[in-house]
């Protein structure tokens, strides 16, 4: 599908019909999502330019990620999707920024996109060229990356008021699941503000950034990205204190235990050793035969347990 946005006008164009579609002289904004093998020969038909296949926006080397061909700068990030899920995703997006409109190639639907139509829609002429809406698009990403990442710090936060509360560690193995989703979702942030950060760079040589505004604006978006990326990595320092104490926390529960089953077993090794005297079939056990005998052997281990755990309660070891 290709949808194209023109300068001043409160919607996009309708749907083109790849076979016949033109580029309006006013557009500054295509946006293919999902792309057919006509749609992408279209636009490269209208621009002059080679639209990346979803396998080449797949491939991780920078040379592949950021690059000019044909006067056109092109940019991939993987932008993440599915924000509000427990464990987000993330795709790579394409920009190519070029003299005319800006062009997006996207196989999925983050929420940045949604929102910056919304924006056209409300302010037609909030942007009047396509390098000025590459930059109002990246401000909603970035936005959008400190949205998740706020929910992520909220969910950190819960979850170390449960590791540190005081209480028994019976549930842990659901607060290190929590604890391990929360890494992954710090870790496609990092992804995507990595690649962010990366494409900013690149772009900020382009001369259809401009030298003011656009500039001044293009910074802002690299303090805000590598401001974000800092957060970012206390919030990982964070989940991996919480995962360490709560493992921590887990052993010291299992010692506990290990602890208490092995004063027991020396508190009652002494009755042990007695009832296992006086059940030896011996024909000479005087006391047996006495009647204060049983008594007395069951005094006799009853005082023998007792001794070793009053020693263990004297030395703290209780």
């Amino acid at each position: 599908m290709i949808r194209v946005w023109c300068a001043g006008r409160a919607a996009c164009e309708p749907p083109v019909d790849p076979a016949v579609w033109t580029l309006p002289p006013d557009a500054i904004w295509i946006d293919m999502v999902k792309p057919s093998r006509e749609e992408d020969a279209a636009v490269e038909r209208a621009l002059g330019l080679s639209i990346p296949t979803r396998e080449e926006m797949a491939e991780l080397e920078a040379s592949s990620r950021v690059y000019r061909e044909n006067h056109a700068t092109y940019a991939t990030a993987d932008i993440i999707t599915h924000g509000d899920e427990e464990v987000p995703g993330v795709e790579p997006v394409t920009f190519v920024v070029t003299d005319g409109p800006l062009v997006t190639i996207r196989y999925v639907d983050p929420k940045p996109f949604a929102l910056m139509a919304e924006k056209l829609t409300r302010e037609p002429m909030l942007c009047a060229t396509g390098a000025d809406l590459f930059l109002h698009l990246m401000e909603t990403v970035i936005d959008r990356v400190s949205d998740i990442l706020s929910g992520t710090v909220t969910r950190v936060e819960g979850i170390a008021g449960h590791v540190f509360s005081g209480g028994r560690t019976v549930g842990f193995e659901k607060l290190i699941t929590k604890l391990g989703r929360a890494q992954m979702t710090n870790a496609r942030i990092e992804q995507s503000l990595a690649g962010l950060t990366r494409i900013f760079a690149f772009v900020g040589i382009d001369e259809r950034m401009g030298r003011g505004e656009g500039r001044a604006h293009l910074r802002s978006l690299t303090r805000d990205a590598d401001s974000l990326s800092a957060h970012n990595h206390a919030v990982a320092a964070s989940i991996n204190f919480q995962l360490s104490a709560a493992l921590g926390l887990i052993n010291i529960e299992q010692s506990s235990i290990i602890k208490i089953f092995s004063v027991a077993a020396v508190a009652f090794l002494p009755p042990t050793l007695i009832a296992s005297i006086y059940g030896m079939n011996f024909r000479h056990m005087p006391e047996l035969s006495q009647p204060w005998g049983y008594p007395l052997a069951v005094v006799a281990m009853v005082i023998s347990a007792l001794l070793p755990l009053a020693w263990f309660k004297k030395k703290g070891w209780l």
